[in-house]
């Protein structure tokens, strides 16, 4: 039996006086005896964290007390084991660094498109509109080695601080299309999504809650492989279930050609 609650979560928000909200929260994860990683920065927070599930809800909990952390929403899968090794608190510049100072999901969001709408885009081809509907992967390149959407677009990139160029570089050739930009949990395309419309990409989208929002709420359909996630478990198939590297691994970097 599964019995370690997992949960991936951010929430854009502008935070101060972060080495005390760090020592607060460090002391209240050790206390419930969780493990992971949580990043604090000035424009928010981002958090991967594992343990048993009520003191991992207990944790959620006390967080939302905070007034600023109330929105947050949490993504949830199982584990047998404890898939981190240590409880860290990282004090960072930015949640998912881009370079572009100007790009701030606190102040607004993309449009975005549920999962469930989205399958019905995918399983017809089109928008509502009937305008082609392109997949565009916003992760790094051997992220999208796990697995991705049929025929999703990427640029086989390093680090997101190269999607803006990338991106920028097919904004003729994806004109008439409607863009669908995802990643893991959906923080990068907090991001790209504002990116992608400030350079006039209007008819363009962001998978609310990423790859494992898609898993939990409809599955497989029109998704290849597995997702790679931040952890020991190295990735997840689309039942949320772990599976061993070795059969994880698609070899497919290559940049999808577009048509």
């Amino acid at each position: 039996m599964k019995s370690i609650l997992n949960i991936a979560a951010y929430l854009f928000v502008s935070l101060d006086g972060l080495p005390e909200l760090r020592a607060k929260m460090l002391e209240e994860c050790n206390a419930r005896h969780l493990k992971g990683t949580i990043l604090l920065t000035g424009e928010g927070i981002n958090m991967f964290l594992a343990g048993k599930s009520e003191e991992l809800r207990g944790f959620l909990d006390w967080l939302r007390t905070d007034s600023r952390f109330a929105p947050l929403q949490a993504k949830e899968s199982w584990s047998e084991d404890q898939p981190f090794k240590k409880m860290l608190i990282k004090l960072k510049n930015e949640i998912i660094r881009m370079n572009h100072p100007a790009i701030r999901p606190e102040e607004g969001r993309a449009k975005f498109i549920s999962p469930k709408k989205l399958q019905e885009w995918l399983d017809r081809g089109t928008d509502d509109l009937g305008r082609p509907v392109v997949m565009v992967d916003t992760r790094n390149a051997f992220e999208v080695d796990y697995g991705t959407f049929e025929n999703a677009l990427h640029f086989n990139i390093d680090k997101f601080t190269e999607f803006p160029e990338a991106i920028s570089a097919h904004k003729d050739q994806l004109a008439d299309k409607t863009l669908v930009s995802f990643c893991t949990g959906g923080i990068r395309c907090e991001k790209s999504g504002l990116y992608m419309r400030e350079i006039g990409m209007h008819h363009s989208y962001q998978l609310e809650g990423g790859i494992l929002k898609y898993f939990e709420e409809v599955g497989s359909a029109h998704y290849q492989g597995s997702c790679f996630v931040f952890d020991e478990r190295e990735a997840l198939e689309p039942n949320l279930d772990s599976i061993p590297l070795e059969h994880s691994i698609r070899k497919s970097s290559k940049p999808a050609q577009l048509k």
